[in-house]
């Protein structure tokens, strides 16, 4: 499997891109939150990657960090989500608002991706429910996508709480707050439910 390419950048055709390894172009398919962070074309480039084999096509996908490109592989272990959609989802969303799309099965936020309807966001948030993806995770040098919010959902979570409790506990506070200070006060905002 190939798991990471490191080269550099030959060409940029949304959602495509050429990487030249060592003389070899990998043509990879990647979402547009990934191709927006790519550096110009000719400069030096590192991808996380997932490698698919079909009877028709060996077909291969880029990603800017491990977040991504696990949330790639949640997204098409959904069934009738193919790596397409799943692309479609990403560049439509961060990998955290995702999570939170999840985590407050938030339909109309999936609906807005182009290429999802109402069945299949229902699809997506029933089979990815309690499946959040770790945000901050960062493996290709491009800044992670995340904010005190999805780390104090991240802490609640693992502390016992439900997906649910975690995002409304979290729903009023600043986002300039101490993440230790955002932990406390959220645990206020669970006592006096």
């Amino acid at each position: 499997m190939i798991g990471k390419l490191i080269g550099t950048l030959a060409a940029k055709n949304p959602p495509q891109i050429l990487i030249d390894v060592g003389g070899v172009g990998y043509e990879v398919d990647v979402p547009m939150s990934t191709f927006y962070a790519l550096p110009a074309t000719g400069e030096r480039v590192q991808l996380m990657t997932h490698y698919v084999v079909r009877e028709d096509a060996h077909l291969l996908y880029g990603f800017a960090t491990l977040e991504e490109r696990a949330a790639f592989r949640q997204l098409i272990k959904v069934t009738g989500i193919g790596p397409k959609v799943a692309l479609a989802v990403l560049s439509g969303l961060t990998v955290a608002e995702l999570n939170q799309a999840v985590v407050l099965q938030d339909v109309k936020r999936l609906v807005r991706v182009p290429g999802i309807g109402n069945k299949t966001a229902e699809r997506l948030l029933l089979e990815l429910k309690g499946k959040v993806v770790a945000v901050g995770a960062n493996a290709a040098g491009v800044a992670p996508v995340s904010s005190p919010a999805n780390d104090v959902v991240n802490a609640l979570i693992a502390l016992g709480y439900s997906d649910k409790e975690a995002a409304a506990a979290c729903r009023d506070l600043a986002d300039d707050l101490p993440i230790n200070d955002a932990i406390r006060q959220a645990l206020k905002n669970l006592s006096k439910k």
